[in-house]
């Protein structure tokens, strides 16, 4: 089995960007391959529950989250609170990452110490996602700045990258 990375963008999404997520998805999973996210919402939230609907035992799936799941949820109604994201959407994520550790504890890759959720423990996340990958598949909306950390991180291991770019105003 080869364990392909899924990154992209969570601030900004279209129909085409999930479209395409949820086809690279079923394609991975179908051939026997799995893959390793990052937990966040659109592009993470698209792959995962894609993953999971043609992988329900979770064998094929990796989440990799910047901490706890119970301090992940936490940020993401925090969040919510403050208007950044709907509650919604919080809860959504919550409930597939809640799933997916009832259907493999191994598949959720919970931080064990670190206690905040900002742009370094992302990026930190960003890493083991591609050290836990053989190559990278991307989904960058208007040059997000995440997926081209995890692009640099990938390419700085000689490990294959291939990034699907969209502009969404």
């Amino acid at each position: 089995m080869k364990w392909i990375a899924i990154s992209g963008s969570w601030r900004k999404t279209s129909k085409e960007v999930e479209d395409d997520v949820r086809k690279a998805i079923r394609e991975i999973i179908a051939r026997g391959d799995g893959i390793v996210t990052g937990g966040a919402l659109n592009v993470d939230f698209f792959a995962t529950e894609e993953a999971l609907r043609d992988n329900p035992t979770a064998t094929q799936i990796k989440v990799c989250l910047p901490v706890s799941l119970e301090r992940y949820a936490a940020h993401y109604r925090k969040r919510a609170d403050e208007g950044v994201i709907t509650h919604d959407q919080a809860e959504q994520l919550i409930e597939l990452l809640t799933r997916l550790k009832a259907a493999n504890p191994q598949a959720l890759l919970e931080h064990p110490t670190n206690e905040v959720v900002g742009q370094t423990t992302y990026y930190e996340r960003n890493g083991q996602v591609v050290d836990l990958s053989e190559e990278l598949l991307g989904f960058q909306v208007n040059d997000s700045a995440g997926v081209q950390d995890t692009a640099d991180k990938a390419k700085a291991q000689g490990k294959p990258v291939y990034i699907k770019k969209y502009l969404i105003e």
